[in-house]
């Protein structure tokens, strides 16, 4: 299979791309690098040693998308490409927009000039907002609290529309709950531009040392031991589930929004004693007052991936934290050290 990759390498996109080559599939990546880095291209080859063809463009270039997919003429894409940090949403919320769901439309106009009709699209459980049960499941309403699961949840919809009126489109809306780990090899991981923004990478650069402490919001909630609880995956798990969906795009029409998580929550002192394990010394932590907007639990029900890609996590807390640390230990600055 042929398969258009957009941001393929960032985190998420760099993992995906090892499952997709070693699995013998023929990829274009399509990367402005503005949140990553062609190291990490590099460092896919060696690890699957096979090629893929490259085009360093933005998704907010309709003419270079355009040449790109028409180019390659794909079979179907992946679309991670665009930005994520919820606090910089609200501080910037125009590029959010311009990027995530403009970015969106002109790679399915640019689909339509390559007469390609399958997607699968990197969405997030963010669409969801505050729970109004657990575990979030995929009829639960769409209400996000923030510009960043607005872009989202509009893209979401702009991908539905087009599907509905696309004879034969097949697309995958997959709801990513909190993404974490590395690749076994310690060779690709998570490599946050500045502060990061999401908590295992915050806890691995505390144990490197590039930060000096954890802060802790909260823990005062009601959940086992006060602290917040969320639904990790492991990102090796999260690219599987991407081939799985690709497959299933294959012999399924419409959209469908499908969860990936583990179904289970981990809180945040379960996850450094998790990682203390994993890297062998104590994480400094400090107990600092609850954000606001914060929730005290989420997690996702599974039951629809399982049904529908035939996928479920194989790794559990201890695969994420040590994957994590081999990754941060021997690139304690990331790719910038290559």
């Amino acid at each position: 299979m042929k398969v258009f990759v957009t941001g393929g390498a960032g985190y998420i996109g760099s993992h995906t791309l090892v499952a997709l080559l070693a699995a013998g599939h023929e990829v274009c990546v399509y990367d402005n690098f503005d949140n990553s880095s062609p190291v990490a291209l590099a460092r896919v080859r060696q690890l699957t040693n096979r090629d893929m063809a490259v085009v360093e463009a933005d998704v907010r270039d309709n003419d270079a998308l355009t040449r790109a997919l028409t180019d390659f003429a794909p079979d179907a894409v992946v679309h991670f490409a665009g930005l994520k940090a919820v606090g910089e949403s609200n501080d910037i919320p125009l590029r959010y927009y311009q990027t995530n769901v403009t970015g969106t439309m002109n790679l399915l106009a640019a689909m339509d000039a390559a007469r390609c009709k399958r997607i699968v699209f990197s969405s997030s459980a963010t669409v969801y907002g505050e729970a109004q049960y657990l575990p979030f499941d995929e009829e639960h309403p769409i209400a996000p609290t923030n510009p960043y699961g607005r872009t989202k949840a509009m893209a979401e919809s702009v991908i539905g529309d087009w599907a509905s009126a696309t004879p034969d489109a097949s697309a995958v809306l997959l709801r990513y709950f909190n993404p974490v780990g590395a690749h076994e090899s310690g060779r690709i991981g998570e490599d946050p531009q500045d502060i990061p923004n999401n908590l295992m990478p915050f806890v691995a650069q505390v144990a490197v040392g590039r930060r000096a402490k954890l802060s802790i919001f909260g823990d005062d909630y009601d959940t086992r031991d006060g602290t917040g609880e969320r639904d990790y995956i492991h990102v090796v798990d999260l690219a599987a589930a991407h081939l799985a969906a690709l497959e299933y795009s294959a012999r399924a029409v419409g959209c469908e929004a499908i969860n990936v998580g583990t179904g289970q929550g981990i809180t945040v002192k379960e996850l450094v004693a998790a990682y203390e394990a994993a890297c062998g010394q104590p994480i400094a932590v400090e107990i600092a007052p609850r954000r606001p907007g914060d929730v005290a639990s989420s997690y996702a029900a599974t039951t629809k991936a399982e049904r529908l890609l035939n996928w479920c996590a194989a790794l559990d807390v201890d695969d994420m934290c040590a994957n994590s640390w081999l990754w941060q230990s021997e690139n304690p600055m990331g790719f910038e050290g290559d």
